[in-house]
């Protein structure tokens, strides 16, 4: 199959990530299934496996430069994408061909029938990474889970480190013992004998955290641990603690406090991987290489532009924390939003703290879970909040810019869908000038 080819035939596959719907019967039983025809691949190579509500993507962005700086061919595996669907699949950070994509999901399309499954879209593009990592020949994979853990259809690969960042509320309708029963599936990732990194460090869920197959587990605060970060040029300059090993003056260009723990966790679950200390020149190599799109990432200046996808309470709370604390304001905020379903308007314009801004322009993203931009700028006007509606991603970032002034600041945020076109936007217009 070519590229064009291979989406129609992934748009012809139910699409979760899309309708969100509520899915019965959760069993990793056709992906193992499609896999096994496959000659599982995902056993070709090593897995570190990646969980949590917030973070995945930061990590394992941060594992695969921290093991291609040691020299090694790293497969990574992450979901949704921004822009393009080949930013999921990619080696040593660079993304895999439209070709290159177009054959790896061509050859899950050809073992369907034998299967005698129908998988959904995730699962095919699972598989399909799965297939090409193995023809590639990576030393190892990082992967992310798309959602939970143990039923996800990454998880019929056996990770021999599992990650999990944290326990927040997302996709729950937070009733009841909801980060138990969100614990009990993420830790589902966890596999007999492995070496569980684990950031979460609520005492509630310690019994739920400490009941895995795992071999050993690592805590955050005891094991390893972010042990002094300031603000410095560009990011933050960080002391991190693994079992192994102490680095100071460690430099992440990368904005938000909540990355200080990201980078711990990355970097004790690449020695745990290694079961030994990383050179120091090697872990200052990988770090700085880092770049996380998408997150809190400045895309345009004069008038500055951030796109930080703060898709839930917690990373709106994030976002709106590292504005505050690492941006001087001279002028005014403005910010773009949009929000999918699940979520409630009002919450997430408080968690952002866009009372404080100058004014909020509603969109409504690309999406059948979109929320209607009226109704997001109708819940800001209940907040006192200077608002109004447009419909689309791009006509919305476009009117910001025409109330821009250079020294004022546009936040675009919310959902993946917002900051996703807005990257792609802000692209099409700086190769038009």
């Amino acid at each position: 199959m070519n590229l064009s080819s291979a989406l129609r035939y992934l748009d012809q596959h139910t699409n979760l990530e899309a309708t969100a719907g509520r899915a019965e019967g959760l069993s990793l039983q056709r992906m193992q299934r499609l896999v096994s025809v496959l000659g599982d691949p995902q056993d070709a190579y090593p897995v570190i496996h990646i969980t949590g509500t917030n973070g995945k993507g930061s990590v394992a962005r941060m594992v695969t430069e921290l093991l291609a700086a040691t020299g090694l061919s790293v497969g990574t595996y992450t979901s949704p994408h921004l822009e393009v669907i080949t930013e999921r699949v990619a080696r040593n950070g660079e993304p895999i061909s439209d070709d290159e994509l177009g054959a790896a999901i061509g050859a899950v399309a050809a073992v369907e029938e034998v299967a005698g499954v129908t998988p959904s879209y995730f699962e095919i593009l699972t598989a399909a990474a799965f297939h090409w990592f193995a023809d590639v020949a990576v030393d190892v994979a990082v992967v992310e889970v798309g959602m939970l853990g143990r039923y996800d259809a990454t998880n019929v690969a056996d990770g021999i480190v599992a990650v999990l960042t944290n326990v927040g509320r997302d996709h729950t309708d937070g009733q009841g013992a909801w980060r138990e029963a969100i614990a009990g599936e993420k830790v589902g990732v966890v596999k007999d004998g492995a070496t569980f990194v684990c950031g979460e460090t609520s005492p509630e869920l310690r019994k739920i955290l400490s009941s895995t197959p795992a071999a050993r587990t690592w805590w955050r605060g005891a094991d390893f641990d972010c042990d002094q970060h300031v603000l410095a040029l560009g990011g933050r300059s960080l002391t991190l603690r693994t079992p192994f090993s102490t680095v100071d003056d460690l430099h992440v260009p990368l904005h938000g406090e909540h990355q200080a723990d990201n980078a711990a966790i990355a970097l004790a679950a690449v020695e745990a991987f290694f079961d030994r200390a990383l050179d120091e020149d090697l872990i200052r190599e990988g770090f700085a290489n880092v770049t996380v799109p998408g997150r809190f990432e400045v895309v345009h200046r004069e008038p500055t532009v951030i796109v930080d996808a703060a898709h839930n309470l917690d990373g709106a709370e994030a976002s709106a924390a590292t504005l505050r604390d690492e941006f001087t304001l001279h002028g005014t905020v403005i910010m773009v939003v949009g929000f999918l379903g699940g979520r409630e308007p009002a919450e997430m314009l408080e968690a952002l703290n866009a009372r404080d801004a100058g004014f909020v322009i509603a969109c409504t993203p690309d999406s059948p879970r979109a929320i209607p931009a009226p109704e997001v700028a109708a819940a800001a006007s209940q907040l006192g909040i200077v608002a109004e509606s447009v419909s689309s991603v791009e006509d919305a970032l476009a009117r910001a810019l025409g109330l821009a002034g250079h020294d004022d600041l546009i936040l675009v945020t919310g959902s993946l869908y917002v900051v996703g076109p807005a990257r792609t936007y802000l692209r099409t217009q700086a190769d038009a000038r």
